[in-house]
């Protein structure tokens, strides 16, 4: 054995590579990094304990990799999977057949939450319990040497015992934890394994040398006593997983139990519990028992199938009352399971222990020492609480209990840092670096875990790091540090960021401020803490430096060097090197400049760190006066004065669950109060150099920067920087014209400046800092400018941009590809949108608690969104176009029957009724009609009696849907490519009036980068590590061949004008239609300042064709096809070349890239010809 730093997935994925001959997955939050390490390993010929390389392969859904699990399981080969949440319950169908057939497969799962009344991608036990009537084995791990050890006895135990196994770890706390553990060597492992169990089940595999059936049909003489015959398998079960953990035990010197018992040996009161939780109740009872309590903990490690025998033998004979804690919720059950199945056992006996169940950490909710503390006081009551929670507030049901006194159970000598950084600026990666270089090169444990908000790279990041010379039992977050280090300046402002930083710990921070400018910069809060705990306190300007050395805005190595240098944890000389050789390793396939930029990082942080010698009078600081902004007015929703504001001041975790709507509603238009203020630089107009193109606006993924047109008189008390010019063109006589960024919601991607067409740009990107002032003065005077009615028309580019975004300041990446197309259909259609969205990158920058960036326009009318699943999102939107359907249909059958029974209605309102009836299908022609219905009903309805007045009350109900809905069922390629291509294929196939908005990335962007089946050939991606030998799919040409289905490829960066005339189309078209949108990505490996201008690039090398198959001019006698593009005038190598996920695959496999190369230009040739074809007719 070896000493490493690893987290959760990579010890799991260690093993599983081990004992595995087959992996079948598919990519889920937050499972997928088993699945990326072991397709790495595999594409570098890493041998299995059997001698040969993993043979893994991705399937289009976790419920296809189920299958194949099974298949290759039948077959003879060894098998595993990785999986989680909603992955886990596709496979449910499976699991119950590989149990049937005593197939020895195991599932590596780290245990998620499931998506009830919203999603979460975080940890608890809800989706493992789910699975517990399938068959499977159930084994828990609670930290990553547990993973490492407990996953190589699901292994063991599955040959010997013939029954599978699901070994699972929290996801996210475990899973992606950091910690220095032993890792067990392959010719260890070896000499575990029982062979002649492993040829037993071999010779049971389906072959034509020795055939057999399975899977047959029974009636009811026999299916019964079918189910009962695998009993003495997992009757056996137990002890042979006891057995095998024996073996484990001598091999590694650590020992387990099915159960394990920690605590006073004379315990009464005692905790069960299972998974990480267990690390938290142990170090709470060391510290307990230290203090003469006697409270124990009872570690779940086989939960199926359930030993009473060996849970009764490690239970202290003292033990009078148990609570047990359930990382689930079951609702309208008797208690959660475990809960449950503890009673169960003490059922039949004559002396029962107080038994109580409770609930904690939903969803990764924090489970602490003083909250075990909690749960032991409430046993010692004279009346515990049953069925309780704890964590929240449940002033609803008044389940929780309170949590009293704070305690610290951390081991003395454990140094505890907290990073807060930026999403994409590294700090996480940086972090992981130090962790391993911390574990690596000294004799200290180590532990890391990462916390992110759901935003995607614009988020916030708080890093938190353990170290010390004792092994770290502590799976919650850092609540006391020696050291915090903020890496963006616009956090002092926006968070408490030294909360609970120790007396004389230390502050480092990232900000272009100096000595004497904090005392302005830093608020007075923070300034009295700096004072009274006497910190030591350091700054450095990482962005200036990132910036000069030309990273950008990575500053992630410079504040890892500045960390090294003050924190004193190994010599800082050993660090850098260190630090330099991690460098190497992360970004080597990127090429040498990429890694000397960094290295020269490093070198210039080192001697730009600065100590700030602060005055004693900070102590005395006094607060400075609130805000009085609109933003802090009352004009602001309640929602977010009481639920968004202190979500987003990190304070979420004290709401109480009357906070919150029971089905898991919110309000739309919410982003705007959020005011992140995260750009580094921001665009500022030049108005002088303006041609009024809108260019700018179209292509901003954070609709931060807009075209105003206003009257002179609008424009009286205007700040005196909003300069404006003459609106040109006959639609905007008599106007005024600005562009405008909303600088605290500008992420300061720069492609506003990259489009502009103007001779001289009539953009320029400037420091927040220097203009945030007066730039926001400017926003705010604008936004409430009245709005003027000019009669561009919308389908033209410049004129779309003069219509209200009703999608803005999401929390997608800077430079978004995805965001942009969203926008202009919301500017396009947005007033009537329903939309069905996918799992994935756009329903989490769309649909993030707390905030909505869906908003309303004046009338308070906006998209209606809702997210289901990843897999039925076509199915799901297809079920909200049959109800706006029916709903409409009776719309119709009411007026009808009004127009054919007697008059008792004005002929006015008969015609606007027939009006509508011959309209309806038409947004504009509906919404004309539907305005004088609505007056005409307001007149008519109180003097209408019988079953007219009835009809016409029942059309006034009716009225939200007398204009034409447009349904929009938007997701990315991981959706419609694969997981949900078959629901895709129905919708399309029904005829149905539905659009469809695929934002292709050509990977799976939300899980990190996985490769799909619109993943390219030659591209390198998670899952296809060594490059993807095969094609990419022809998802258009599918469509197309039902031939009444809209179908367009579009770039928005190549041509915008065919991009909107295609969404005209589309939605025009009465009958299904499929946009295909081309989205440049942060996992592409290009610089997003410029990811408009990399859509260009796609379409002038022929790798991305545009073109619009339109079934109506078929109907003409035209040719439906047009192809749009013109003959490629860019080098396709070229192209190539220009983004990591094909540079790459030439640094690590040299002649497999030209091989590849060669095959994806011929790829595109061949699409292209055949399109060609097409378009000639």
């Amino acid at each position: 054995m070896r000493k490493e730093t690893i987290d959760g997935n990579t010890a799991a994925a260690h093993v599983a590579y081990a004992m595995s001959e087959v992996a079948a997955i598919y990519p889920i939050t937050p499972s997928s990094p088993m699945a990326e390490v072991c397709d790495e390993w595999a594409a570098h010929g890493r041998k299995n304990v059997f001698g040969q390389t993993l043979r893994i392969t991705e399937l289009q859904s976790e419920a296809g990799a189920a299958g194949a699990v099974h298949g290759s399981l039948a077959a003879g080969a060894l098998t595993t999977t990785f999986t989680a949440s909603q992955g886990l319950l596709l496979m449910i169908p499976n699991m119950y057949k590989i149990a049937g057939e005593l197939l020895p497969g195991v599932f590596h799962v780290s245990a998620r939450s499931l998506a009830t009344h919203a999603l979460s991608i975080f940890g608890d036990h809800s989706d493992v319990m789910a699975t517990r009537q399938t068959g499977f084995a159930l084994l828990a791990s609670a930290s990553v040497q547990e993973v490492m050890d407990l996953g190589l006895v699901a292994h063991l135990a599955a040959i010997k015992a013939s029954v599978p196994f699901l070994h699972f770890f929290d996801g996210f706390r475990t899973s992606h934890e950091v910690q220095k553990i032993d890792v067990i060597d392959y010719d260890e492992i070896a000499q575990l394994v029982d062979m002649e169990a492993v040829e037993a089940f071999r010779r049971r595999a389906m072959n034509p040398e020795h055939p057999h059936q399975r899977g047959t049909a029974q009636n009811p003489d026999i299916y019964f006593q079918g189910r009962e015959a695998s009993n003495p398998y997992y009757l056996a079960t137990p002890r042979i997983v006891e057995e095998v953990m024996k073996q484990v035990s001598a091999l590694t010197g650590r020992r387990y139990g099915l159960f394990d018992y920690a605590g006073a040996p004379d315990a009464e009161r005692v905790i069960v519990c299972m998974g990480s939780s267990c690390e938290t109740v142990e170090e709470t009872v060391n510290y307990l028992v230290d203090k003469g309590e006697k409270v124990g903990l009872i570690k779940v490690r086989l939960y199926r199938p359930f030993s009473k025998e060996h849970f009764l033998k490690v239970l202290p004979s003292t033990c009078k009352r148990i609570a047990v804690l359930d990382r689930t919720k079951e609702p309208g059950s008797l208690g959660e399971p475990l809960y449950q199945d503890v009673c169960t056992i003490f059922a039949e006996r004559q002396e029962t222990p107080l038994i109580i169940g409770g609930r904690y950490g939903l969803g990764s909710k924090e489970f602490t020492p003083s909250m075990v503390k909690a749960i032991y006081d409430n046993l010692a009551a004279s009346t515990p609480k049953n069925h309780f929670t704890v964590g929240i507030n449940d002033d609803v049901t008044n389940t929780s209990l309170p949590v009293r006194e704070y305690i610290d159970t951390s081991p003395k000598g454990v140094f505890r840092c907290k990073f807060f950084g930026l999403g994409s600026d590294g700090t996480v990666g940086a972090n992981k670096n130090s962790i391993k270089i911390i574990g690596d090169h000294t004799d200290m444990y180590a532990q890391g875990y990462f916390v992110y908000d759901s935003k995607k790279s614009g988020g916030i990041t708080i890093s938190h790091l353990r170290f010390g010379h004792t092994p770290i039992q502590a799976p919650y977050l850092i609540d006391q540090a020696d050291l915090i280090a903020c890496h963006n300046p616009s956090y002092v402002t926006r968070y408490d960021i030294l909360e609970g930083i120790k007396p004389g710990g230390i502050f480092l921070l990232n900000s272009g401020w100096s000595a004497e400018e904090m005392n302005t910069k830093l608020p007075a809060s923070m300034r009295r803490t700096i004072a009274e705990k006497k910190l030591r306190f350091y700054n450095i300007d990482a962005v200036k430096i990132a910036s000069e050395v030309g990273l950008g805005g990575r500053i992630n190595v410079i504040m890892q060097a500045a960390f090294f240098k003050i924190a004193n944890v190994i010599p800082p000389d050993d660090a850098i090197r260190y630090i330099k050789d991690a460098i190497k390793k992360t970004y080597g396939r990127k090429g040498d400049k990429v890694v000397n930029m960094n290295w020269a990082a490093v070198d210039r942080a080192i001697e730009a760190l600065e100590e700030i010698h602060y005055p004693a009078e900070w102590a005395g600081a006094v607060d400075e006066a609130a805000a009085t902004s609109d933003a802090d007015s009352a004009s602001v929703p309640e929602y977010v004065q009481k639920v968004a504001k202190p979500i987003l001041a990190l304070k979420g975790d004290d709401l109480p669950v009357s906070a919150f709507s029971p089905d898991g509603t919110v309000p739309t238009g919410t982003t705007k109060y959020e005011k992140r203020g995260i750009a580094i630089t921001v665009p500022v107009w030049l108005p002088e150099n303006c041609i009024q193109c809108n260019q700018c606006s179209f292509v901003c993924p954070h609709a931060a920067i807009r075209p105003y047109l206003a009257r002179p008189e609008d424009l009286a008390g205007a700040p005196e920087t909003f300069v404006t010019k003459a609106a040109t063109g006959k639609e905007a006589a008599g106007l005024q014209y600005r562009i405008q960024v909303s600088p605290l919601d500008c992420t300061g991607c720069g492609n506003c400046v990259d489009v502009c067409l103007a001779k001289q740009k009539a953009l320029v990107m400037k420091p927040l800092e220097e203009v945030v002032e007066t730039e926001a003065a400017n926003y705010e005077f604008a936004d409430k400018l009245p709005q003027v009615e000019a009669p561009f028309k919308p389908d033209t580019v410049k004129g779309s941009q003069f219509r209200q975004p009703l999608f803005e300041f999401s929390g997608a990446c800077a430079g978004c590809g995805e965001t942009p197309y969203i926008k202009l259909v919301t500017q396009l259609f947005g007033d009537r949108m329903v939309i069905a969205n996918a799992t994935g990158c756009s329903s989490i920058y769309g649909g993030s608690a707390p905030t909505c960036p869906y908003t309303v326009n004046s009338k308070g009318h906006g998209p209606a969104w809702a997210n289901s699943l990843f897999e039925d999102n076509a199915e799901f939107g297809y079920g909200m176009a049959l109800a706006i359907a029916q709903r409409t249909e009776r719309l119709a059958e009411l007026m009808k029957a009004i127009l054919q029974g007697p008059d008792r209605v004005s002929s006015e309102l008969k015609g606007a009724f027939q009006e509508w009836l011959d309209g309806k299908d038409d947004a504009e022609k509906s919404r004309a009609a539907a305005g004088k219905i609505e007056a005409l009903l307001e007149r008519e309805m109180p003097a209408a009696t019988g079953e007219v007045r009835s009809i016409l009350e029942e059309i006034n109900k009716l009225r939200d849907y007398l204009v034409k809905k447009s349904v929009w069922i938007i997701g990315g390629d991981g959706w419609a490519y694969d997981i949900g291509y078959g629901g895709l294929d129905h919708v399309l196939a029904s005829g149905t009036d539905v659009n469809v908005l695929v934002l292709d990335t050509e990977v799976y962007s939300n899980t990190g980068g996985q490769s799909s089946k619109a993943t390219p050939t030659a591209a390198v991606a998670r899952f296809a590590a060594a490059g993807k030998g095969t094609r990419k799919k022809d998802l258009g040409m599918m469509a197309m061949s039902y031939g009444y289905v809209y179908v367009a490829s579009v770039c928005m960066g190549a041509n915008p004008a065919q991009l909107v005339r295609a969404l005209m189309e589309a939605e025009r078209y009465h009958g299904p239609s499929l946009i295909i949108a081309y989205a440049p990505c942060i996992n592409h490996g290009i610089n997003m300042s410029l990811s408009q201008r990399e859509g260009k690039r796609a379409v002038e090398a022929g790798y991305w064709p545009l073109y619009r198959y339109n079934p109506a001019l078929a109907e003409e006698g035209k040719n439906p096809f047009i192809l749009d593009s013109k003959a490629p005038v860019g080098d396709f190598r070229e192209f190539l070349m220009g983004e990591v996920r094909y540079a790459s695959l030439k640094k690590q496999f040299p002649e497999r890239a030209e091989e590849l190369y060669a095959k994806a230009e011929k790829d595109a040739q061949a699409r292209l010809a055949q399109y060609q074809r097409l378009a000639q007719g």
